[in-house]
């Protein structure tokens, strides 16, 4: 038995707009009135069955589980706060506490209030300091009841499928690509605006959602100085075949990808919350099996994906990694290969403190609406039956165990 260090924490993850349902005052429900992506609707009705859920991740041995909040509802108008929306969270974070089960909340999953949206979004000269003005609020009313506040998830998945692909919102797309896959999706280059401009922005707007993270910290910190703050940021792992060009390529794309963000904001977190999904060779033509998503599995790389991190000397939790899998034909395998990968990089001295499965339910998988099946506990969307799928139960032996059979 591989025994991982007491008190690890073992759960999901969620995200409001692909689970809760309900919610139409967001750039992504814009969107699907315009029919530019798929309508979400009601999704899983999370918003009013959350406690059912978490009661099925309490069976299933979690301990933990990481939700996000939804911008749109706690702040419907520029500087107008919801209180209802404040107490709804409170009650969500207090049903995870009387389950045992630790909150990791994310300030910001992608989606953004209309009015935001249409201002300019992250484009806008002070995105930050109106994010910073969002984070302290929600902080402020919700540290009492959760320890671990994450300001952004995938700030550069944001960027890439926002303005070089054009698969989210404002659907910019850099019009070389046309004809070209970035992430192995098919974009519709008539649903999307031309952004010439890309290649510049990819690094301008990455640097303003760094300093959205640095200010919201800051105010964060002023409000609750014992909360642990984090981002959580996708590693794509390059690796290298041998060759001096694919040592060059893969030195500069894991800068480009990975440490330049992070350097700009790793000494603003307390916590590292880490997502991974991909890994790329670089100069090889080996074929690896494929995800539902047609992304290649490689559950195994999520070792180098730690060890990437592990420079920063951070305490890190595994945010996300999963696997989409209608018919639960190697979900299993993937978790098991994901937690072994986990293992070798604590022995190796990453200091992970937790993994979050992605994801608790199936959902709204953004451009793919309701097509792809990521969840531990399938959801039929006509009639909202809950079903464990078997991978679950090998899961959750994992998590009881705290460790995995060798």
């Amino acid at each position: 038995m591989k025994k991982f260090p007491e008190g690890f924490h073992w759960g999901a993850a969620t995200a409001s707009y692909q689970v809760e349902g309900g919610i139409e005052n967001n750039d992504w429900a814009e969107a699907a009135k315009q029919g530019t992506v798929p309508l979400c609707g009601q999704a899983c009705d999370h918003f009013n069955r959350y406690e059912a859920d978490f009661d099925i991740a309490k069976s299933l041995g979690h301990n933990a589980h990481r939700l996000s909040l939804e911008w749109a509802r706690i702040e419907p108008e520029e500087g107008q706060f919801d209180q209802e929306a404040i107490l709804h969270y409170r009650r969500v974070l207090q049903a995870l506490e009387a389950r045992g089960i630790e909150p990791y909340v994310t300030l910001w999953h992608w989606t953004l209030p209309t009015w935001l949206a249409l201002s300019g979004g992250i484009e806008r000269k002070d995105f930050s300091a109106v994010f910073a003005r969002y984070a302290s609020f929600v902080v402020n009313e919700l540290h009492t009841e959760a320890r671990h506040f994450s300001t952004l998830n995938e700030p550069y998945s944001i960027i890439i499928n926002g303005w070089l692909q054009g698969e989210f919102p404002p659907f910019k797309r850099f019009p070389l690509l046309d004809g070209f896959k970035i992430t192995g999706d098919d974009v519709d280059s008539k649903k999307t605006k031309p952004e010439w401009l890309a290649p510049i922005k990819y690094f301008t707007l990455a640097n303003i959602l760094a300093r959205a993270h640095n200010e919201a910290y800051s105010a964060i910190k002023k409000i609750s100085p014992n909360t642990k703050v984090s981002i959580v940021f996708q590693i794509h792992v390059f690796n290298d075949s041998g060759s001096l060009y694919s040592k060059i390529i893969s030195y500069f794309e894991n800068w480009h990808r990975n440490h330049r963000f992070l350097r700009m904001v790793i000494n603003q977190c307390d916590v590292l919350g880490i997502n991974y999904y991909f890994s790329s060779d670089v100069g090889s033509k080996k074929v690896y099996p494929k995800t539902d998503m047609g992304w290649d599995s490689r559950p195994e790389g999520i070792y180098e994906a730690l060890m990437l991190v592990k420079r920063y000397q951070k305490p890190i939790f595994v945010a996300e990694a999963g696997c989409a899998d209608a018919g639960d034909s190697f979900r299993a395998d993937y978790i098991k290969a994901t937690v072994e990968g986990i293992c070798r990089a604590i022995l190796a001295g990453v200091k992970v403190e937790g993994f979050m499965y992605w994801s608790l339910l199936d959902n709204y998988e953004w451009a793919y609406g309701f097509a792809k099946r990521f969840g531990l506990v399938a959801i039929n969307y006509a009639t909202q039956e809950r079903s464990i799928r078997p991978s679950a139960y090998v899961y959750k032996k994992i998590c009881e165990d705290n460790g995995i059979v060798e």
